[in-house]
């Protein structure tokens, strides 16, 4: 059995009339990604057409097995005695093989009927994060005092945007999703692809904000091509493939950067020359002394880290910690060293004579 293309001329023309049975498919939209047509008694007789219009994938079954298939547009005519045609396009061989192997895991359909599956690319489906997701800003980089290198700021982004998609595979759409079911809709599915494309998205934005690429956070919206690249090289949407089923189109339509995150960058601009960022370090620093000498039980680990900041600053700073303590009422003895011991300028160290400091090796004179 099988499907024999029709001669052009006989479209629209009297010889309509030696057909049994006419099966057509109304245009499937932007909704509807597969339906089933078949005639009254649910037997294709031999003789009748079987009309397949353009965006339309045609599949013949009987007793849950594949007949013939189609992707290409025209009239043809249904011959029982015929070899299946397979007028197929670029699904030649997924056709060849459902036509071997597809069984349905064993249910049987027992009347003749058309599947006609939607082969346009299914448009205007949004998408956004529900909540603010982390990204490596390197439009913004903070130097290393200690090591020369540049970090990216961390901010936490918000974007919506609308992604289109195509079904790839006929055999394993209706294999894994649409079954045998009279109608399968877009709304079937897109509720669990938004969730599988937000996932997608957000393992897209891992590499985009990574040393490679960095893209700027405002410039995701622009970044289009790279995040369809990145997300087909990876494989990001292997789950959603696996259906059966492409992301044929990605755009993001807005990014929004959460409160904290827009203050960082406000105080990262305020900051932008070298003089303003060590007037920021050192205000960090001294609260960071503040909250150290406002603790007696964890003023030595307090210390600890006034040291390692003064070290990330070049020791500019550290004069800062002597007044943070004595604006408290804090002396050396209440965190455990002697009263008439010094500290280190660079490292924050207590130390008690000599050139240089034990802790780090800073000169003292």
């Amino acid at each position: 059995m099988g499907l024999i293309r029709a001669a052009a001329e006989a479209v629209g023309s009297t010889l309509h009339d030696q057909w049994k049975e006419y099966i057509r498919c109304e245009d499937l939209g932007n909704d509807i990604l597969m339906k089933r047509v078949s005639t009254p008694n649910g037997v294709i007789s031999k003789d009748s057409a079987i009309q397949v219009s353009p965006g339309q994938i045609a599949i013949i079954f009987q007793n849950g097995k594949v007949l013939d298939a189609t992707a290409e547009e025209g009239i043809y005519t249904f011959d029982e005695s015929a070899s299946p045609t397979f007028f197929a396009g670029q699904f030649g061989e997924v056709f060849k093989e459902m036509w071997t192997r597809f069984t349905y895991n064993g249910a049987v359909n027992k009347e003749q009927a058309v599947f006609y599956i939607n082969a346009k690319e299914i448009i205007d489906n949004k998408f956004g994060t529900p909540a603010p997701v982390p990204f490596q800003d390197w439009s913004h980089p903070i130097p290393n005092q200690m090591t020369g290198e540049m970090t990216p700021l961390r901010v936490q982004v918000k974007c919506f945007g609308k992604y289109t998609f195509v079904i790839s595979d006929p055999s394993t759409f209706m294999s894994k999703i649409a079954g045998t079911a009279e109608e399968y809709r877009k709304d079937d599915i897109v509720e669990q692809m938004r969730s599988e494309v937000i996932a997608s998205f957000q393992n897209v934005l891992n590499e985009l904000g990574n040393s490679e690429h960095k893209v700027p956070v405002l410039e995701l919206p622009s970044a289009t091509d790279e995040i369809k690249k990145t997300m087909d090289e990876k494989v990001f949407d292997q789950p959603i493939r696996d259906r059966g089923i492409s992301i044929a189109g990605f755009a993001i339509e807005s990014v929004t950067l959460d409160d904290e995150s827009n203050k960082k960058i406000d105080n990262y601009e305020l900051s932008s020359n070298s003089y303003m960022q060590q007037g920021t370090l050192t205000g960090a620093y001294a609260d960071a002394v503040k909250d150290a000498a406002n603790n007696a039980n964890g003023a030595a680990n307090g210390m600890i880290g006034v040291g390692m900041m003064n070290m990330a600053s070049g020791g500019m700073i550290g004069g800062v910690a002597q007044g943070a303590f004595q604006n408290q009422g804090t002396t050396a003895k209440d965190i455990g060293v002697g009263k008439d011991a010094k500290f280190c300028p660079n490292c924050g160290e207590p130390v008690s004579g000599g050139k240089f400091c034990t802790n780090c090796g800073n000169s003292l004179e």
